[in-house]
């Protein structure tokens, strides 16, 4: 079966959380969900990933993300674990459920498994997954990085912002974008159409080809 991908579905998966049990599309609702996941308790890097997560709660709440985490171990562990998290990052709270997948049945089911690698027992290693799920439960986004590499939560955070802003104009984010700064126009919309859709204005860039393809527009 081929893995998840940008566009696919979210399983509805029935799982065990540290918040209880849950049917996955029933927490993700109507929101944008980031879904991330981690090789495993007790190790390094992700004790300081979760623990930023945490930290960063608040500001992905503001836009209406929710959190979910996952780790390849049980909920008893995933509870001691969390006293590690917050003790390292002061100030922060794991708020957020961590889903349980002790046999490594989900990481599979979410794409969130490395391929090749297994482990002793044969079991497939979990990656550093991280999937942004949207209102209407496909993957808008995925990052996938190896287990030694930590995740940046400045980027997940902009990316964020990139697709909330994608899902309510039609328009992108150039390159190096932050939120606040100029975005640009899609080039299905036509000049007339895009001055009716911002009444603010915008700024085409004068390039060798004058295609005129390139608009900058600022949108809140």
């Amino acid at each position: 079966m081929p893995g998840l991908t940008l566009g696919d579905t979210v399983p509805n998966l029935e799982v065990e959380t540290t918040h209880g049990k849950m049917w996955l599309h029933n927490y993700l609702g109507n929101s944008f969900t980031i879904l991330f996941s981690h090789p495993g308790d007790f190790t390094p890097v992700c004790t300081t990933e979760l623990g930023k997560m945490a930290a960063y709660e608040r500001q992905f709440a503001e836009k209406g993300v929710k959190l979910m985490g996952l780790s390849c171990n049980d909920l008893q562990s995933h509870n001691e674990w969390i006293k590690d998290i917050e003790a390292y990052t002061p100030g922060s709270v794991v708020r957020y459920p961590i889903i349980a997948d002790p046999n490594r049945e989900i990481i599979k089911q979410l794409n969130m498994a490395e391929p090749e690698e297994k482990d002793p027992s044969g079991n497939q290693v979990p990656s550093r997954a991280l999937h942004i799920v949207g209102p209407d439960k496909k993957i808008k986004l995925s990052f996938l990085y190896p287990a030694s590499t930590g995740r940046n939560m400045d980027e997940v955070l902009r990316v964020v912002e990139s697709l909330k802003k994608a899902s309510e104009h039609k328009v992108a984010t150039p390159v190096d974008w932050k939120p606040g700064e100029p975005v640009v126009i899609s080039p299905s919309v036509s000049d007339q159409e895009a001055k009716k859709m911002f009444p603010q204005g915008f700024e085409t860039v004068d390039l060798p080809s004058k295609k005129g393809y390139l608009r900058f527009t600022q949108v809140d």
